[in-house]
């Protein structure tokens, strides 16, 4: 039987990523396997290599939104403009189609549950043709790479010029909202997201290499980020070298897979004193209808929707279990947590892709995850 070293050696020998480290927790039982290298070239990888987390950093920054609803700093049915005022009265384009100066007032308030739940009308839709989903990727830039952020401030200027592209509450759409809860968390607490995580999870949890810029001590074990080719992208004097003028809440995450294994057992732990049960709950669960849904199909899969990260709803795959949650980035990262099972499967490569849809060696990351 192929174990996980040989499977994930395997798309290391076919030229589908330089080097990838894999774990999969069945509680106390933990198989994990670093193979390849950091960088093409370069020093053999490490079960404590660091990576571009991408967006699999999403639940990490709801599970920061939930601590400030657990508190009652936030309850779900706040309008979020009470913090973002440049969001107290969006426009949205009259059809999904309307070009982007055709506008109609919001039917109601963004709520804090908009932007959990990724439905305050901001985000990707599965037809980028759409004027105002063109309009948007003006200012929601490709999040693996920080530096073509402005500053938070600056940057949620420039959305709130921008229309909704659906009513809230309408449809779910992709990646926007998330940047948006990193920026409630520092509005709400009147400080830094990386302070706030790092004093609330990382520090409790013993995630010792999360983080949104990788210290001088620890360049050594940050991979390299590449393109299919491989094309190199970013080097680990680059993009993570030093703090970002924004912290990316949808993606600016560094770290291994043992800190992203911590989150994911706290979860499974329920909170773990850090959440309530009650939140874990609400994180984990479907949030979305079938017409939610469909606006974002491209993403989603035929899978749900909570908070942060996408829930499986239907069997389409061997691996897709109802309940299961997580999500994937697109620096080649994926990570779910299996309530079921009581699993974790964490895979960090450095092979980015451009497309929604998983590449082939992460389908069968997930099918082996699945197997047992």
């Amino acid at each position: 039987m192929t174990d996980l070293r040989s499977l994930l050696q395997r798309h290391v020998d076919d030229g589908a990523y330089p080097g990838a480290v894999g774990l999969i927790a069945h509680g106390d039982r933990i198989e994990v396997a670093a193979v390849g290298r950091q960088s093409v070239g370069g020093p053999p990888m490490t079960e404590d290599s660091i990576f571009r987390l991408a967006s699999i950093t999403k639940p990490v920054t709801a599970a920061a939104v939930l601590m400030l609803v657990d508190e009652g700093r936030l309850r779900l049915d706040d309008p979020v403009a009470r913090w973002i005022p440049s969001l107290a009265d969006p426009m949205v384009v009259r059809t999904p189609s309307s070009p982007v100066d055709d506008v109609v007032p919001a039917n109601r308030p963004i709520t804090v549950f908009d932007l959990l739940s990724s439905q305050a009308g901001y985000g990707f839709a599965s037809d980028f043709t759409l004027p105002s989903i063109q309009a948007l990727a003006t200012v929601q830039t490709d999040g693996r790479i920080p530096s073509t952020f402005p500053p938070a401030d600056e940057w949620t200027a420039r959305l709130s010029r921008l229309p909704l592209a659906y009513q809230p509450g309408e449809a779910w759409l992709y990646d926007t909202c998330s940047t948006l809860q990193g920026v409630l968390v520092e509005r709400v607490t009147e400080g830094a997201l990386p302070d706030f995580l790092a004093a609330r999870l990382f520090g409790p949890l013993g995630m010792a290499d999360a983080g949104f810029f990788v210290p001088p001590a620890k360049r050594a074990r940050l991979t390299s980020y590449y393109r299919p080719g491989p094309e190199l992208v970013d080097r680990p004097d680059g993009e993570f070298a030093a703090p970002p003028v924004f912290a990316l809440g949808n993606g600016g995450l560094c770290g291994t897979a043992s800190d992203w294994l911590a989150f994911g057992q706290m979860l499974l732990a329920g909170g773990a004193g850090l959440l309530t049960p009650d939140s874990v709950r609400r994180m984990t669960a479907d949030h979305t209808t079938a017409a939610q849904r469909a606006t974002g199909e491209l993403f989603l899969d035929g899978q749900g929707w909570g908070f942060g990260g996408s829930v499986d709803i239907a069997r389409t795959n061997p691996w897709n279990v109802p309940g299961r949650y997580g999500w994937v980035g697109g620096t080649g990262t994926s990570a779910h947590i299996d309530p079921s099972a009581g699993t974790v499967a964490v895979l960090l490569t450095q092979m980015g892709e451009d497309s929604p849809v998983a590449p082939r060696w992460m389908r069968d990351f997930w099918r082996y995850a699945a197997a047992g």
